[in-house]
Formats: C-alpha cells, sequence, structure tokens
C-alpha cells in the first residue's frame, strides 16, 4: 500500500509503504495524525522579550561588585533554550552560564608526551580557584536580588525579569596540540562542581555552534523540529502520558540533532512525521549531545538511558497515531 499524509484539506501521496514497524510501534501514514496547523503552532518560538533584560542585570550585577581578590576574567553567556531559540510556550526560567577563564582546567590526554612537557613547562597552578569564584559570585548575587537559592548545579535567582538559573563555572580546554602559548589548538568547555555527583564538563558554546550550522543546513527546519518535539513532550507531560523527568528539554534536542538533514523541510507535517520515522528505527545508542563530543547515553547522572528515550519515542509514536482519538 501507500502512505497518504494529510495537510490543509490536501492529500498528498509521500513514498510507498503502508507503515514501518519497530518495537511493536507503528508510526501510520494516516488521516488522524497531528495536523499541520497544530504542528505549525508548536514550531512557532515562545515570546523571548524578557530574557535579555534578566541577562543584562545579572551581567552588569557583577560588574559593579566589589571583587575583594581583584576582579578576575570572566564571561557572563546564555544557554538553553533562549540562546538555541528553541523556547517553548512553557519556558520561564533563562539559563545563564558564569565562566571564569582567568583560571581553567584541562584535559591533556591527546596531547603528545613531548607536548604535555612543553605544556607544564609554560602552566603553573591557579591561585584563585572555582570555589573561589563561586563564593564571590554567591554575594554579589545576594547583595543585589532578594531571593537567591543554590541547587546542585546552578543558583536559582528571581530578577525582576525573569527567574534565571546561573550555572558558575570555570573554563575547560580539550587541548587537541601544544606547542607554547602562541601555538596551542584545544576545544573550549567549561566544567563546575555538582553538589551531588561531583565535577562536570560540558561544551555550551560548541551546543549553540553547532545547532546553528544544523540548522542553517535544513534551511531553519532543524529549529523549528525542536520546537515541535518539545511540545509534544510538554503535552505528554501535561496529560499525564510520560513523566517529566523521562526526557529533559535537553535530551530530545540533543536526540534530534542525531538525526539527518534530509529528514527536514518541505512542510510541518512530513518533517514530523519523517523524523520521528526515522527515530523509531534508528540504531540511537552512539548518538551523540549536540557539542559532538559527549555521548548523549551511558551511566553518568549528565547522560541519559537508551531505555528512556525509547519509551519517550514510543509515546511520541502513540501520540502521532492516536491524535484526536
Amino acid at each position: 500500500m501507500e502512505i497518504y499524509i494529510h495537510f490543509n484539506a490536501i492529500i498528498q501521496k509521500v513514498f510507498t509503504g503502508y507503515s514501518h514497524t519497530f518495537s511493536n510501534k507503528i508510526i501510520k501514514g494516516i488521516l488522524l495524525a497531528i495536523p499541520e496547523n497544530q504542528l505549525e503552532v508548536w514550531a512557532n518560538p515562545a515570546s523571548q522579550a524578557k530574557f535579555k533584560d534578566a541577562h543584562e542585570s545579572i551581567r552588569e550585577t557583577l560588574k559593579k561588585y566589589n571583587w575583594p581578590s581583584g576582579k578576575p576574567t570572566y564571561d557572563v553567556y546564555l544557554q538553553g533554550s533562549y540562546k538555541n531559540s528553541t523556547t517553548t510556550r512553557k519556558n520561564s526560567d533563562v539559563d545563564l552560564v558564569v565562566q571564569l577563564n582567568s583560571s581553567f582546567d584541562r584535559d591533556l590526554s591527546s596531547l603528545s608526551e613531548y607536548e604535555k612537557i612543553l605544556y607544564l613547562m609554560n602552566h603553573s597552578k591557579a591561585t584563585y580557584l572555582w570555589e573561589d569564584f563561586r563564593s564571590d559570585i554567591l554575594k554579589a548575587l545576594n547583595q543585589k536580588y532578594s531571593k537567591v537559592e543554590t541547587g546542585n548545579n546552578s543558583i536559582k535567582v528571581e530578577t525582576p525579569y525573569l527567574s534565571a538559573d546561573v550555572v558558575v563555572c570555570m573554563q575547560y580546554r580539550l587541548y587537541k596540540s601544544y606547542r607554547s602559548p602562541q601555538n596551542e589548538s584545544y576545544i573550549e568547555g567549561m566544567t563546575f562542581k555538582s553538589q551531588e555527583n561531583g565535577w562536570v564538563v560540558n561544551y555550551p558554546k560548541l551546543h549553540v555552534e553547532n545547532g546553528e550550522q544544523k540548522s542553517e543546513k535544513t534551511n531553519g527546519w532543524y529549529k523549528k523540529t525542536v520546537r515541535m518535539f518539545k511540545n509534544a513532550r510538554l503535552y505528554l507531560v501535561e496529560h499525564g502520558l510520560i513523566s517529566k523527568d523521562l526526557a529533559s528539554s535537553y535530551f530530545v534536542e540533543c536526540l534530534l540533532y542525531n538525526v539527518p538533514n534530509s529528514k527536514f523541510g518541505t512542510n510541518h507535517y512530513t518533517t514530523f512525521y519523517n523524523v520521528l520515522d526515522y527515530l523509531n528505527s534508528a540504531e540511537i545508542g552512539a548518538f551523540k549531545c549536540q557539542n559532538g563530543i559527549i555521548d548523549i547515553f551511558g551511566n553518568s547522572p549528565e547522560q541519559w538511558s537508551t531505555r528512556n528515550a525509547r519509551n519517550f519515542i514510543d509515546k511520541t509514536v502513540d501520540l502521532w497515531n492516536n491524535w484526536g482519538r
């Protein structure tokens, strides 16, 4: 048989084969699937009017702070849905990174023994550490804002504009080569100490860069699709079909990053179908996060389980197959 998809009261033949089966799940090319107009609503970005004000408020607070040990070199930048333009209507908190740059941690495992010797000859141990930086950031925030709460990975700050999750970290360098301070190659990441799970390494700037590149290669459809799937996740949570912690917004985005660019485009309906159909049959175990370095799946607290990912995909297939019933 042939699959037919329906959108805007038009029936279009797309390819041969009635359905695709995986793990007892069937994606149907049926008229009762999620309609184009609903997917279009989901694909639209939520308002981002206030996140810049929250970002600037915290930046100015730190700029005016009287640093007791002298002002260190640091950056304040956005990460998460607001930075990646993948916000949904339920996004409220803005994710900010405050990154110490005058001190940094590093991974030298890819360097030769000679390069490691050269590196150690040109570097000494830092005296102003992440713990000192975090203490200063907490003092600065408490001086300005009435509600500041520390969590496992971040500091929750109530600004006059939006709540902000502030991750205090230091620069992390994944070295690729080293000859001298003027002749070195590394990938920049960040690292911080989680209260429960120890040191965490991530690459938020690379995450943003790779997302922008994929969006360009898919003519903007990648970010639209991320918003569609994030809103589908939100629908499943709100209707009690999955738990909130089954699939984080971050993991959903990383999951879609691994879908081939050819699956994105034409219209919302066919894009959602093609991406879901790919995920339904793909071997997802080797998928990478959007930064392209860290595996999505594994045993660390910062990774996802393939079981939960498969559960999320199955529930999204159910949503597609049974929309309107």
